[in-house]
């Protein structure tokens, strides 16, 4: 089987991470985002991966040749000279996608972090005979998204509605589709939206079929978002048991450290905290839901919380940083200093307090 994952633009939602590294390769969990992914593929079987991309794509390729060899995968790249939409890659990586076997083949869109049921997902795409499936998750507010209309007993899908003003449903689409060949013969390679101008099209011919996406979801395209992401994937390693989850005295909930992280005395880490490979957290630190990302040091009697230390970063002595600061790469805050909400562009130091959220040049 094939798969293709939508990578597009510039990740301007998660910047100032993303002026050092295209979206995908930000890490989330201790990992790139874009393997999370690729991993859950090459667990039920797919082959190779496309990588649908418009920007950087040189850089992208030369990370993943390793994860190519660790993971036996095929990865290329389809590269847009345009932006194409959510449907115009599908169209212009034809050639890559299509061979004899005509299997249905995997898109997915890299923002999106879930338990990724691919294999259930086979399951029901064979079962309904239908041209098209797609994975659908249940939110709270379902004004904010577009919404799905679906039949609950067969999973088939009537309409779309978007931003209903009215109550429709609760269940939007998750990003995560599985879809036969043929569907390619409707896309025209142009700007095109896969979600807007195709699916409805199926839908309206009664062959695109939703399936309820069992476990977590969450697109973290976005800070916020991407906190919030990581509460949830590190919940969903607790109810698996996962032995990636750090214990002892000085944890509390979920947290992942990296078996190359140093951590000093009398720290108290946790709840909802990552820290990745080779950071130093010095004795008396108090850290919860952030992540510190690789390379990064956070000296003594520091306080974390709802924050993103960019790679190679620094946190003072005494610093308190918090409420949604996000830290590009390489960037240094001095001691006693507080951040309320700073966004830190790469490469700065950070000599006097960040008052009210705003954007360090």
């Amino acid at each position: 089987m094939k798969a293709l994952i939508l990578v597009g633009g510039f990740g301007t939602r998660l910047r100032p991470l993303t002026l050092s590294f295209p979206k995908p390769l930000v890490d989330f969990a201790n990992k790139p985002m874009i393997l999370h992914q690729i991993e859950a593929l090459k667990a039920i079987g797919v082959t190779e991966v496309v990588l649908a991309i418009n920007y950087q794509p040189e850089v992208m390729l030369n990370f993943l040749k390793d994860f190519e060899e660790k993971l036996g995968i095929k990865i290329t790249c389809s590269q847009e000279t345009e932006p194409l939409g959510t449907a115009g890659p599908l169209a212009l990586a034809r050639d890559k996608l299509i061979d004899e076997s005509g299997e249905p083949f995997f898109v997915l869109n890299s923002d999106v972090i879930s338990e990724y049921p691919l294999k259930e997902m086979i399951e029901f795409h064979k079962s309904h005979g239908g041209e098209a499936s797609i994975m659908v998750t249940k939110v709270d507010e379902p004004s904010k998204y577009g919404v799905v209309v679906m039949e609950e007993a067969t999973g088939q899908v009537e309409k779309f509605v978007e931003k209903p003003k009215l109550f429709v449903g609760n269940k939007i689409n998750a990003g995560i589709y599985l879809l036969n060949p043929s569907v390619l013969d409707r896309i025209e390679l142009r700007p095109t939206s896969i979600e807007k101008e195709v699916f409805p099209k199926i839908a309206a011919e009664k062959k695109l079929y939703a399936m309820v996406l069992p476990g977590f979801w969450m697109d973290i395209g976005q800070p916020k978002d991407y906190i919030s992401g990581l509460r949830l994937y590190l919940e969903s390693l607790r109810k698996r048991s996962s032995p990636k989850l750090a214990s002892g005295t000085h944890i509390v909930g979920n947290v992942i450290v990296d078996e190359t992280a140093k951590i000093g005395e009398g720290c108290l880490i946790g709840p909802d905290v990552a820290i990745g490979p080779g950071c130093i957290v010095e004795a008396g630190v108090r850290l919860s839901r952030c992540t510190v990302m690789r390379g990064g040091r956070i000296k003594k009697h520091a306080c974390i919380s709802s924050s993103i230390i960019g790679w190679h970063s620094t946190v003072g002595q005494w610093a308190r940083v918090e409420n949604m600061t996000i830290l590009g790469e390489d960037v240094h805050v001095c001691d006693e200093i507080y951040s309320n909400g700073g966004v830190v562009l790469p490469h700065k130091e950070i000599k006097s307090n960040i008052l009210k959220p705003e954007i360090v040049m």
